[in-house]
């Protein structure tokens, strides 16, 4: 094809087809720009709404939180979890006296009983009366509390050594926490 246009026409051809390239990318570019305009908008609303509905909410929850009752019901439960937390620390200190109980009765030997068993749990000390048939059997028992770890200071008055059969016997002795 032979373009027999002069130099003027084909320039402004040229001028216009420019143009119109131009003209189509500024609309497209314009377009994209109120699109993005539109969704920006679209979530600003969103967004507002959500925090409307957020600040409701804790209004509410600020008003259910400020009811007396529920305060009160705070209070008594706050008591009740401090006494709980004392009778826990009181019962975590106290010693387990079964335990000594029955080390104590471990370590009688046959024939010894006993009439009196006192225990202190603040001073950690026992005092015990009882009966034995023999000297020797109240030996042993000395004997037997005293291999005990968990006794010390283990006290026979001497006035349990003067009679050589049927023994009324008091003792003493601490326990080691």
């Amino acid at each position: 094809m032979i373009n027999l246009l002069p130099q003027k026409q084909k320039q402004e051809l040229l001028l216009e087809e420019k143009f119109k390239a131009v003209l189509i990318l500024g609309v497209i570019i314009l377009a994209s720009l109120v699109s993005f305009i539109f969704i920006l908008i679209s979530i600003k609303i969103s967004l507002s709404a959500e925090m409307a509905i957020q600040k409701i909410n804790f209004e509410q929850k600020e008003k259910e939180l400020a009811d007396p009752a529920l305060q009160d019901m705070e209070s008594k439960i706050t008591s009740a979890n401090a006494a709980f937390s004392q009778l826990d620390s009181f019962y975590r200190g106290q010693r387990d006296s079964s335990a000594v109980i029955e080390k104590i009765f471990n370590a009688l030997p046959p024939g010894v009983y006993l009439n009196n068993l006192s225990f202190n749990s603040v001073s950690s000390k026992v005092f015990i009366a009882g009966f034995s048939p023999s000297r020797e059997t109240l030996l042993k028992l000395k004997e037997n509390l005293e291999k005990e770890n968990s006794f010390s200071d283990v006290y026979f008055p001497p006035t349990n050594w003067i009679e050589p059969v049927n023994i009324t016997f008091s003792l003493n002795f601490k326990i080691i926490r």
